[in-house]
């Protein structure tokens, strides 16, 4: 393997969704996205030298806070297409139970966005494009 996730490469994820991502909740597709920008999120820390368990995880929660999120939205937004646009307009408008303590209201409804956009490309298995982008957000959080 050469470190890359093709398509073909993602056997791992096979169970389909009970529906289209196009008709699930934004709050559902945010819910996946959320852990798979987390999963990418370790395995890029873990591509680097340091691997003290304390500074992964302190490295991890900036990475995958919603301020960096939005940050990151905010940078992807330029690249996306009408699709992508509008998948992040549901997850941003999305009605949410509750708000972290951490977080304004504006980063967490685009951070939010962010992990809908994540979860409808995982759901749709559009692995290239997500893979694209994740990896746009890692060359702007490494360098």
């Amino acid at each position: 393997m050469t470190g890359t996730m093709a398509e073909s490469d993602a056997s791992l994820f096979t169970l389909e969704p009970a529906k289209p991502a196009g008709q699930m909740h934004p709050q559902a597709l945010a819910y996946l996205g959320d852990a798979v920008f987390e999963l990418y999120v370790r395995q890029y820390l873990l591509s680097l030298p340091n691997h003290r368990p304390h500074a992964l995880h302190r490295e991890a929660i900036g990475l995958v806070s919603a301020r960096a999120q939005a940050r990151l939205l905010e940078e992807w937004m330029p690249l996306l297409s009408e699709d992508e646009l509008e998948i992040v307009r549901r997850g941003r408008n999305a009605k949410t139970g509750s708000m972290p303590k951490n977080a304004e209201v504006l980063e967490y409804r685009h951070s939010t966005a962010f992990e809908c956009l994540i979860g409808y490309l995982f759901c749709e298995r559009k692995f290239e494009r997500l893979k694209e982008l994740l990896d746009q957000a890692v060359r702007k959080i490494g360098g």
